[in-house]
């Protein structure tokens, strides 16, 4: 399937609009050993990354959810917000 990083990672904010919402940055690297993209998340000096499947990352740009990337994203969410808190920095 042929699409740009910029198309995946607009899809990606679009089917998780949470990260929006908490204003947290995503960014995509592609990563060809794993035939993988690795989805970095940040918030104010705070990272997290994640690895999503070239065929699960297919599948998100065909509108199927990705399960396993928004338990992540999820998770993130609640991780980048607490450090935050926890740094004073919210």
């Amino acid at each position: 399937m042929g699409y740009t990083q910029v198309a995946l990672e607009d899809r990606l904010l679009e089917m998780y609009p949470e990260l929006s919402r908490h204003k947290i940055a995503l960014s995509l690297a592609s990563d060809d050993e794993r035939d993988a993209w690795v989805v970095r998340f940040r918030k104010g000096g705070h990272s997290r990354y994640a690895f999503l499947d070239k065929k699960d990352a297919d599948g998100c740009m065909d509108g199927q959810q990705c399960l396993y990337l928004g338990v992540l994203i999820d998770q993130y969410v609640r991780d980048l917000e607490n450090d935050l808190e926890q740094m004073g920095e919210l």
